[in-house]
């Protein structure tokens, strides 16, 4: 008898290859002028000729580099080495600007499409779903303070073993996330479980470089949104647990003081509730 895979059973490479497929669904062109895509690769490949001279890299190091670059396609691990060890910065880079709430990187597990739902809502779940019952509430507003009705909170996040949906077998198809539109004042109230913190997949190639630099995976826990609302930037955020395993030492470094929850005891005795609101900027 063929034995039925569960989330734990998940895999770098199916991880990977699942982060891939997604992003290449995803439109990527970039109307980006010849003379800043020569200037952009040109110190690119200087800062990488620096490295090598400043470190005497030996030709052994080179080819073992090759190798793993190889590995990084071969796996379909460019979205999660990309996202855990660069994206940071670019949003960071990108979101300077901001008046409203601070965001953070999207990382690679996010899906469209996800069920839209009430602003009073649960998120798909098993019947059984392990973990501390969640209330998430809050408002969306516009920078000025006004109520944005019908914005729409999407999210989603790792169950209490730190897997996601559609990235682990075994796990309903819509585990855990959801589309959830506010109502008039621009108010929702979310029902999940708490994540758990995960470390990223450690059998592929990035396991490796974490390996070969004698490096953590760990990510604390976090849940996942994208806000949006008509005349108004999307924002992209992890919201992350006071006092949780990880929140200083991020492998993503993804963690800011403005993201983290201070989460109390449920209104209703059964489990912890948090209240946290969203302010967009305008287009």
């Amino acid at each position: 008898m063929t034995r039925q895979l569960t989330e734990q059973d998940a895999t770098a490479a199916a991880s990977g290859s699942a982060a891939t497929r997604r992003f290449q669904e995803k439109a990527t062109a970039a109307n980006t002028s010849e003379e800043r895509v020569s200037t952009l690769a040109t110190e690119v490949i200087e800062a990488v000729h620096d490295v090598i001279r400043r470190h005497q890299v030996t030709y052994a190091e080179y080819d073992a580099l090759k190798a793993w670059l190889i590995q990084v396609g071969q796996d379909g691990e460019w979205p999660l080495f990309l996202d855990v060890w660069i994206e940071h910065v670019v949003e960071e880079v990108a979101n300077a600007d901001r008046k409203g709430n601070k965001g953070t990187i999207e990382g690679p597990y996010y899906v469209p499409g996800a069920p839209r739902l009430p602003a009073r809502a649960t998120l798909p779940m098993r019947d059984d779903e392990p973990g501390t019952p969640l209330l998430f509430q809050g408002q969306v507003r516009s920078v000025a303070g006004q109520p944005l009705a019908g914005a729409t909170v999407e999210i989603w996040h790792a169950d209490d073993l730190g897997y996601y949906s559609q990235y682990a077998p075994g796990l309903p198809e819509w585990n855990l996330r959801g589309t959830v539109v506010c109502d008039a004042e621009g108010r929702f109230g979310i029902d999940t479980i708490r994540p758990a913190p995960y470390e990223i997949p450690k059998d592929g190639a990035c396991g490796k470089l974490i390996a070969a630099a004698g490096w953590h995976a760990w990510r604390p826990a976090h849940i996942h949104v994208k806000v949006s609302a008509p005349g108004h930037q999307l924002l992209t955020a992890q919201l992350y647990f006071e006092g949780g395993e990880h929140v200083e030492d991020d492998i993503a470094q993804a963690v800011k003081p403005e993201l983290v929850l201070r989460p109390g005891p449920a209104a209703d005795g059964r489990g912890e509730q948090v209240t946290y609101d969203f302010v967009l900027d305008p287009e």
